[in-house]
This record gives structure tokens, C-alpha cells and sequence, in this order.
């Protein structure tokens, strides 16, 4: 299979994931990639019902009001960061 990029800005991309993986051509970069994509995807449809439920418990901490101001947003995720794992 041979496949043609006209983009130059997707090529460029597609060379930057290269170097960024240390990659030894784009075939082991597009391995990598789907590798990603799969293990993602596969993780998604596992956890789709505990994803889902703490999407809904959000959206009802928000309509209750027990949201996180925008102003205060970029702080608390800091200090997310922060905390030991």
C-alpha cells in the first residue's frame, strides 16, 4: 500500500511524530499511532459506563451549582497536579 500526502502541514505533522517517537520510518510511526488509537478505543468501551456516570454526576454537581468558577479553574488543576499520586 503506498499513501500520498498532499498536506504539508499533516506531513509536517506526520514527520514530527517520527522524530518525536524516534521512529525509524512513517510505517513505524503509523504502527505506533493505531497501536494508540486501538489501546484508547479498547479503554473507552470498557469504562464507557463508569465514564458515562461520572459525566452525568458532574453535570449534576453543575446544575446544583458545585462548580468550579473559570477564574478559579487554571488553580484548582494546579493543585491537582500537584498532589502526590
Amino acid at each position: 500500500m503506498n499513501i500520498e500526502i498532499h498536506d504539508p502541514a499533516l506531513e509536517e505533522r506526520v514527520w514530527r511524530q517520527i522524530r518525536a517517537i524516534g521512529a525509524a520510518s512513517a510505517e513505524e510511526a503509523l504502527l505506533h499511532l493505531l497501536e494508540t488509537q486501538e489501546e484508547q478505543d479498547r479503554w473507552l468501551l470498557d469504562d464507557r459506563e463508569a465514564i458515562n456516570a461520572k459525566i452525568r454526576r458532574g453535570i449534576e454537581q453543575l446544575d446544583r451549582g458545585e462548580g468550579i468558577s473559570e477564574y478559579r479553574l487554571d488553580a484548582y488543576l494546579a493543585e491537582l497536579k500537584a498532589r502526590p499520586a
